[in-house]
């Protein structure tokens, strides 16, 4: 239940995206470009407080860092391959990349830290919100929108999935769990390098920084409220 509510605000955000063309046009630019950037402060924020800190606790040091090259170098050969067909789908694979490993992380949670679990449930909706935004405007640019919501729409079940995973699977096995927060973690921080981050320039502007700002401040807040 908790991981479903967690992947309802994916598709909640690209509904939101169909409608931001309601926004005058000399706001419409700046909030698009601070969406973005607060995007890509909740990834980042993913990885240097939740996805690296709890795989390491997992693994050891010298798999840690080759899991985490590996999963920056598979994305980077799989984002290479993707542009070679001018397929635009990076914001929702570093979406996907995020949701994934903590919807399962939630799902080994619920066994003795059910408060936390439900701290992390909230944490992966408010995170899952502004990616969806993105990710549908990033797709959207490449038509085929009746079908696309439907791309969106079968993301929720991925989180049940997942967590069922973490409960029943991965609970017993926290290496594993880690190593798979590792090479997610690289894979973001490839995309958010590669893609996310390059999109968020504007001349002459002040909110699209400020938004990466308050998206790594949304993932502190979690983790302070964790810790």
């Amino acid at each position: 239940m908790l991981s479903t509510l967690a992947g309802i605000s994916i598709p909640a955000g690209a509904f939101l995206a169909r409608f931001d063309g309601v926004l005058p046009g000399w706001l419409r630019e700046e909030f698009r470009h601070s969406v973005i950037a607060f995007g890509g402060g909740a990834l980042f924020s993913a990885i240097a407080l939740v996805l690296v800190p709890e795989g390491t606790d997992r693994v050891g040091a010298l798999p840690a860092l080759i899991l985490f090259g590996a999963g920056g170098l598979v994305f980077g050969l799989l984002d290479y391959r993707l542009s070679q067909g001018k397929s635009r789908v990076s914001q929702f694979m570093a979406m996907m990349l995020d949701y994934i490993p903590e919807a399962m992380a939630l799902g080994a949670m619920l066994v003795g830290q059910v408060d936390v679990a439900l701290l992390l449930a909230c944490l992966i909706a408010l995170q899952n919100l502004p990616e969806g935004f993105n990710a549908w405007r990033e797709m959207a640019g490449t038509g085929h929108r009746p079908r696309l919501i439907w791309v969106f729409l079968a993301m929720v079940p991925v989180g049940p999935a997942a967590a069922l995973i973490g409960l029943y699977v991965l609970g017993d096995m926290p290496e594993v769990l880690g190593g798979i927060m590792l090479f997610s973690a690289g894979g973001i921080l490839y995309l958010i390098f590669e893609d996310v981050a390059p999109q968020v320039p504007l001349q002459q502007a002040w909110g699209p920084p400020m938004g990466a700002v308050l998206g790594f401040m949304l993932g502190l807040a979690g983790h302070l409220a964790l810790g």
